[in-house]
């Protein structure tokens, strides 16, 4: 398995036939500090993936892209109160990557970051951070994963929304799509200081997501179960959401989102 495209954009690229999560395997090397800033591991077979909320994350062998890119926000002196823009930002570049793809598609950012296309969900995506400060920005996209093995009704993949391709040629695509804006995303948002560039990266998120405007079923950590209407983003990429038990405005970092909408 060979990413060209990809590789010729990143000072590191492993590229691996099988792994068990690209996020193991890429936290396992970023203690050693010699490891560049976007180096990535990525596969089109991860055989113990995992989504947010413990949730695993499975599919076919060979009909998907996973794939995890070191970020050293330290390096780029970028301010601690801006971390929580990364997985926003991470779900951007996603989206704009797929949306290249399928123009006439409605590709959305579900907050914080799950890409949908026509509102079923195409990619997800999971940001950890290490001891030492650094991210691993790990994702998950359905390339050529048909119908029937599906993992859930509001799923899709590139193939099913109309991509043509093999899949290691879908997979070398979206990710060097993806990298690319994500770099240039990560970039601006490392050039916040002036306030000027996170009202940008804000705009921008804003502008992607179907989930503000919403009613939403919103899962908090610790399982508290609220519903609401989905606001705004706050400074922080927090979401801006009214109660409907009180009407209360609340801002959460973190949360499984539905959009009730469409449940």
């Amino acid at each position: 398995m060979e990413f060209p495209l990809a590789a010729r954009l990143v000072p590191r690229l492993i590229a691996m036939d099988e792994v068990s999560s690209t996020n193991d395997e890429l936290t396992a090397r970023a203690s050693d500090s010699t490891v560049p800033e976007f180096t990535v591991v990525a596969t089109t077979t991860q055989t113990a993936g995992r989504g947010r909320l413990g949730r695993t994350w499975q599919a076919p062998p060979g009909t998907s892209l996973a794939v995890s890119i070191l970020v050293r926000p330290q390096d780029a002196h970028l301010d601690s109160d801006l971390y929580g823009w990364l997985p926003l930002i991470a779900g951007l570049a996603m989206s704009r990557a797929v949306r290249a793809l399928l123009p006439h598609r409605e590709v959305s950012l579900k907050w914080p970051n799950d890409v949908l296309i026509d509102q079923k969900k195409v990619s997800g995506l999971l940001c950890e951070l290490l001891p030492n400060g650094s991210v691993v920005v790990g994702a998950g996209v359905n390339l050529t994963i048909p119908e029937k093995a599906l993992p859930v009704p509001q799923a899709t993949s590139l193939m099913l929304m109309g991509v043509v391709g093999p899949a290691e040629e879908l997979a070398d695509l979206v990710l060097a799509r993806y990298v690319r804006e994500l770099m240039v995303l990560r970039e601006g948002l490392a050039a916040g200081g002036d306030g000027e560039s996170v009202r940008t990266i804000r705009n921008s998120v804003s502008e992607a997501c179907s989930t503000l405007g919403q009613r939403i079923r919103l899962v908090l950590p610790g399982s508290e179960d609220v519903y609401g209407t989905a606001l705004d983003l706050d400074d922080a990429g927090r979401l801006r959401f009214r109660r409907d038990e009180d009407g209360s405005v609340q801002a959460v970092a973190a949360g499984d989102v539905t959009h009730l909408r469409y449940e």
